[in-house]
């Protein structure tokens, strides 16, 4: 795939994930505070019947005690009548019709000493309404015949109870609160009112006056802003001298809990989508990895591969000259050849499939008691020639008192030559090479120090990968395809052994081998 059609896909991805991720923040914070402007609603209208209920028994209790009294009183202070007439007449039946609607306002004084004994009298009035039709019909004789019915009369009680409840007002306004209202009133009626508008809800409550907390307060009001509702309470047209405060302390919880279940739901399904996102990420990142990676070491096997073939295919050619047949010199020379290009491409074959079989865990390493000095002095004699025919040297520096480890010989002389093979190819100049090693409680550290090309942090971080090579402009002028460090660390960890490496670019590097000691 294209790189910048590969990078414009990903954007192009990352984008929409977080434009749902945006979405889904969006909803629960809009439904949240939709759910919290709900509960705020329906608090202010239980307050708000909680009041107007207070009032209204108070008012409906002072009421009941004056209605006998303004019933049983006969000779009112003050008597005027207002009527209305209205007439029609039937042309058809020669019958008129006269339709009345008349009030009686009658005044009293009433003592208000049942409320308080200080209160003045009260002004009070008591309206009867009266209803009449009176239909005259025209006799046979002539005469006419009145007839009247009366339609309906009865009394007026509404205007008297506003009346009533503006002088209640007067005379209560002047008496302590927690004689007006109690606790337990106050908490029965909230209750109810939670209960019909189905409100399960904690709540504490006070009444203030004047904004100072009066006594008919619960026990563990506290003021919240967040969840503390406020109505007028004996509220009148002229002030309002008290006030009902309500803390709802369960609001957040209630609020939360209605949209909890979708909630979770939506952040559990966007979890989904994120980790499939970023796991299919980086799948296709690592593929593409592994992509390129496989075709760089296709064109170097190749190349690896070229030239002992076509150095194997001249040795042949150069076998056929009958100069060559005839001098045991030469032909052990070109036979030889042939067999040392034949070993080092079966190395490298050997090589893959020793990985892949690490791999699948289908290499079976049968271990044993080894001297690690020795495997060592054996890596060492695979390589001493080389290194003394570029001028360099291989030193060691043993510090170590116990080096017997438990490990298959074999793969690790392997994994000592590698280190080594790589110390000398990466050595610009003759290849300096000193190898240490010392105990640490019960292991024994091995490192192999070179003086060569060294590499960058990035680099330290992948040279264990299968595959990777550093590029360094042209990509074949150090032989090898990746395979080397990838082997040794598949062996070491087989052997539960670990390897680090320190290096610095153009200072060379120092490979860190840890194996467990036996007794």
């Amino acid at each position: 795939m294209n790189k910048k059609l590969f990078v414009l896909l990903i954007a192009l991805m990352s984008l929409s994930l977080l434009g749902i991720v945006f979405v889904q923040g969006y909803w629960i914070s809009n439904a949240y505070r939709t759910k919290n402007d709900q509960f705020t609603i329906n608090a202010k209208q239980v307050l708000l019947s909680v009041a107007k209920e207070i009032k209204l028994r108070e008012t409906e209790a002072y009421y009941q005690l004056y209605i006998p009294y303004v019933d049983s009183i006969q000779v009112p202070d003050n008597v005027s009548f207002t009527e209305l007439a209205y007439k029609y007449q039937n042309k058809a039946t020669n019958e008129t019709y006269i339709f009345t609607d008349g009030i009686l306002e009658q005044d009293y004084k009433l003592s208000a000493g049942l409320i308080d004994a200080d209160a003045d009298s009260i002004q009070f009035k008591k309206l009867t309404n009266r209803k009449t039709k009176t239909v005259i019909s025209e006799g046979i004789d002539g005469i006419s015949k009145p007839g009247t019915v009366v339609e309906s009369f009865s009394r007026m009680k509404d205007y008297e109870q506003k009346q009533f409840e503006s002088f209640v007002s007067n005379v209560t306004a002047l008496t302590p609160i927690y004689k007006r209202v109690n606790v337990n009133e106050v908490t029965e009626l909230i209750d109810d009112e939670l209960i019909g508008r189905g409100l399960n809800s904690k709540f504490e409550f006070a009444v203030y006056s004047h904004n100072i907390e009066t006594k008919v307060r619960s026990k563990n009001f506290k003021y919240d802003e967040g969840s503390t509702y406020v109505v007028p309470l004996f509220d009148t047209e002229n002030e309002t001298n008290y006030e009902l405060y309500v803390n709802f302390s369960e609001k957040e919880k209630l609020v939360l809990n209605s949209i909890l279940g979708m909630a979770i739901l939506s952040l559990v399904f966007t979890a989904v989508i994120i980790l499939a996102y970023s796991s299919a990420i980086s799948q296709i990142y690592k593929q593409r990895q592994i992509s390129q990676i496989k075709s760089d070491f296709i064109n170097n096997m190749t190349h690896e591969f070229k030239t002992p073939i076509a150095t194997i295919n001249l040795a042949l050619d150069s076998l056929k000259n009958p100069k060559v047949k005839d001098n045991k010199e030469f032909l052990d020379r070109y036979l030889g050849m042939i067999r040392e290009e034949n070993k080092r491409m079966h190395a490298q074959v050997e090589n893959v499939l020793q990985i892949s079989k690490l791999e699948k865990n289908e290499l079976d390493l049968s271990k044993e008691r080894v001297s690690l000095q020795e495997v060592v002095e054996e890596a060492i004699s695979h390589v001493s020639l080389i290194v003394e025919d570029r001028g360099g040297y291989i030193k060691t520096h043993y510090g170590a008192l116990q080096s017997a480890v438990l490990a298959n010989e074999s793969h690790l002389s392997n994994v000592i030559v590698n280190l080594l093979d790589n110390a000398i190819k990466y050595s610009e100049d003759e290849p300096k090479i000193d190898i240490y090693s010392e105990n640490v409680k019960n292991s024994v550290i091995l490192k192999i120090r070179d003086q060569g090309m060294g590499m960058t942090k990035l680099v330290q971080k992948k040279i264990f990968e299968k595959f990777y090579r550093e590029h360094t402009g042209d990509i074949h002028n150090i032989k090898g395809h990746g395979l080397g460090l990838a082997y040794v660390k598949r062996i070491l960890d087989d052997h539960d052994a670990e390897i680090y490496v320190e290096s610095e670019k153009g200072k060379g590097s120092t490979f860190i081998i840890k194996l467990h000691l036996i007794s």
